[in-house]
C-alpha cells in the first residue's frame, strides 16, 4: 500500500532514508520492516526558529515494492518537411518554443547571434581574463541565452503563467536531476546547464528542426503590416511570415531596430542596483542562527524586501556558494551578474540588491522615446566602465564604507575575476539611487543582523534585471498588436523573468503560432 503525508523532521533525519523510515514508522504505527521505500515528493527548509526543520511531503510504500518512474521526453515527430516557424534567439524561450513547435507539427528554424555552448566558453574566458567583450557571444548572448552561464535557478512565483511542472519534467528528460521536481527552490547549476542545453539542440535537429549560430538578425522586411523576410548580418534573407522574437532582455540592437522601423514598443519600469558579496559562512550564521552550518544543510540563500524612501529595495538572483561574473554585452560598459555551480560549494555568496525604478526616472532620456529606460540603464553601465578604469574591472566599495560615504582604502579579493577598482558608489549612480541603497542597507541589517559588515563588498552595477521595454502583443493571438506574424516572446519582450517563465512563454507563443498555421492549412 502507498500513503502520502506531510512531515517535519530534523535535517539529519531528512538526509538518511533509514532514519526517516524509523521516524515515519514510529509516528504512524507501522513496523519499519514493512516500509519498503520512502519517496520524498517535496522538500523545503524551515529556518525561522533556532532548531531548523525540514518540511517533507512523503510517499511511503508499505509491503509494496517501489518502482521508479522514469521521466522521458514526448514522442516528438519528424518535422523536416513541415511548415516553418523562425525563432530569433536560442535562450529558454526560443528553445522551448522550438520543442513545442515540433510537438505541434511545425519545423522550427532557430537563429542565434552567438555561438554554441562549447565555443561560447572562449569568449567568456576572454572577458574574464583579457577584458574583451564580444558583442555577439558573452554571458548574455549565445546558445541557452543568459541562463546557461548565470545560475540555473528554476524557481518562479509566476505559477499562473503556465505549467511549471511540465517544464521541469522536460528538463529532467534532457538530463537534469529529478531533484528539481522535489526542491521548493530548484536549481541546476551553471556547470550542468550547458550539457542540458546541448541535448535540447540535438533533439531539435534530430527531429528536422534547424539551429543556426553566428546568425544575428539586423532587419525585418514588412509588407502590408505583415512580416515577410528576416535579414541577417551576412546579408542573407530568410523568407517567412511566422517569427517568434525571443532575443532576451539585453538585445538592445533589436529594440533599436523595432523603434527605427516604427514598430510599436513601450517603455517598461525595471530595477537596478548593485551586487553584494558576503562570505557564505556569514550568511549561514545569520540565516541558520548557528556558528557552523553542519553537514545536513545546504548553503543558505536569503531573500529580503524593504520599502525605502518610497521605493521597493530587494534582493535579486541570490547565489549561495556562488560567484560574480562580468556580463557586459558591448565594449565600454560594465555589468555584473551572479551564478552558482550545482553543489553551491564556493566560499562566497552574492546577490543583486536592486531598487524599483519608475518611468519618470527616465525623463533625462526622454528624447529616446520608449527606449528612455534602456538609455538610462546604459548610461550607468558606461559610467561604471569609466569609473572602473575603462576595463572590465568593476567599481567596488566595502559595504559599511558605502553606507557611510567613505572611501575604501583597500579591498579584499572577491570572486569577480576581472578585478576591482576602489570607487565611491556616488560616482556611478544618480543621487536618488545611491541614497536609497545607503538607507536600505541599514534597514536590511535590522532584519539580518550582521549583514551590514565591512567584510562585504559592493560591486556595481547590477543592471540587467529585466527588459527595459515591453513589445506589445494581442492577448489572444500573442501576435504583435501592429505586425501580423510577429510573436514577441520571453524576457526581452517583457513577458517573463527567469528560465521557467521564459520557457513557458516560449511554449505559449509556439502553440499560438502553430495553431495559426494549422488553421490555414485545414
Amino acid at each position: 500500500m502507498q500513503y502520502e503525508f506531510n512531515i517535519q523532521v530534523s535535517p539529519e533525519i531528512a538526509a538518511h532514508e533509514d532514519q526517516l523510515k524509523i521516524h515515519v514508522g514510529a509516528k504512524n504505527g507501522i513496523p519499519v520492516a514493512d516500509i519498503r521505500h520512502v519517496e520524498i515528493l517535496k522538500r523545503s527548509i524551515d529556518a525561522r526558529q533556532r532548531a531548523i526543520k525540514i518540511n517533507l511531503r512523503l510517499k511511503i510504500y508499505v509491503q509494496e515494492d517501489f518502482v521508479e518512474n522514469t521521466i522521458g521526453l514526448p514522442d516528438y515527430p519528424n518535422v523536416t518537411n513541415a511548415p516553418e516557424i523562425v525563432i530569433i534567439g536560442a535562450g529558454p524561450a526560443g528553445l522551448f518554443a522550438a520543442l513545442r513547435a515540433i510537438e505541434m507539427g511545425c519545423k522550427p528554424i532557430i537563429l542565434e547571434r552567438g555561438k554554441d555552448v562549447r565555443n561560447r566558453r572562449r569568449d567568456l574566458k576572454a572577458i574574464n581574463r583579457d577584458h574583451i567583450v564580444n558583442e555577439d557571444s558573452n554571458y548574455c548572448f549565445g546558445e541557452g541565452g543568459a541562463g546557461t552561464y548565470s545560475d540555473g535557478k528554476l524557481y518562479t512565483r509566476s505559477k499562473k503563467r503556465g505549467d511549471v511542472q511540465r517544464i521541469l519534467k522536460l528538463l529532467v528528460g534532457f538530463g537534469a536531476t529529478n531533484q528539481i521536481l522535489v526542491e521548493a527552490h530548484p536549481h541546476i547549476g551553471t556547470n550542468k546547464l550547458p550539457g542540458i542545453i546541448a541535448k535540447i539542440r540535438e533533439k531539435i535537429i534530430e527531429c528536422g528542426g534547424e539551429v543556426h549560430f553566428d546568425s544575428r538578425v539586423v532587419d525585418f522586411k514588412i509588407k502590408n503590416s505583415e512580416i515577410r523576410d528576416i535579414i541577417l548580418s551576412n546579408g542573407n534573407a530568410i523568407a517567412t511570415n511566422k517569427v517568434i522574437l525571443a532575443t532576451g532582455h539585453s538585445a538592445r540592437d533589436v529594440f533599436e531596430l523595432l523603434y527605427q522601423k516604427k514598430i510599436v514598443i513601450e517603455a517598461k519600469p525595471f530595477a537596478l542596483g548593485v551586487r553584494v558579496e558576503h562570505s557564505q559562512e556569514l550568511i549561514d550564521q545569520i540565516q541558520y542562527k548557528c556558528e557552523v552550518r553542519g553537514p545536513y544543510l545546504p548553503p543558505s540563500p536569503y531573500s529580503i524586501v524593504k520599502q525605502v524612501q518610497g521605493r521597493g529595495m530587494y534582493s535579486f538572483c541570490m547565489c549561495p556558494g556562488g560567484v560574480i561574473a562580468p556580463c557586459a554585452t558591448s565594449p565600454g560598459e560594465v555589468v555584473t551578474n551572479g551564478w552558482s555551480p550545482s553543489k553551491r560549494d564556493q566560499p562566497t555568496s552574492n546577490s543583486g540588491i536592486v531598487i524599483e525604478l519608475r518611468k519618470e526616472d527616465f525623463k533625462p532620456f526622454a528624447k529616446y522615446g520608449p527606449l528612455a529606460g534602456m538609455y538610462f540603464q546604459k548610461s550607468i553601465e558606461q559610467r561604471a566602465w569609466k569609473v572602473g578604469g575603462e576595463t572590465q574591472k568593476v567599481p567596488a566599495q566595502r559595504l559599511v564604507d558605502m553606507v557611510e560615504g567613505k572611501a575604501s582604502t583597500n579591498l579584499p579579493v572577491t570572486s569577480y575575476k576581472p578585478g576591482l577598482t576602489s570607487a565611491d558608489m556616488s560616482m556611478v549612480f544618480p543621487k536618488f539611487i545611491h541614497s536609497t541603497l545607503q538607507n536600505g542597507f541599514k534597514a536590511f541589517d535590522k532584519s539580518m543582523r550582521g549583514y551590514l559588515t565591512n567584510e562585504a563588498v559592493v560591486h556595481a552595477p547590477e543592471s540587467r534585471t529585466s527588459s527595459p521595454v515591453r513589445i506589445p502583443r494581442d492577448k489572444i493571438t500573442l501576435e504583435h498588436t501592429q505586425i501580423k506574424g510577429l510573436y514577441p516572446c520571453g524576457e526581452g519582450a517583457g513577458y517573463a523573468g527567469g528560465i521557467i517563465s521564459a520557457a513557458i512563454d516560449g511554449e505559449k507563443c509556439a502553440q499560438a503560432c502553430a495553431e495559426s498555421i494549422n488553421a490555414k492549412v485545414s
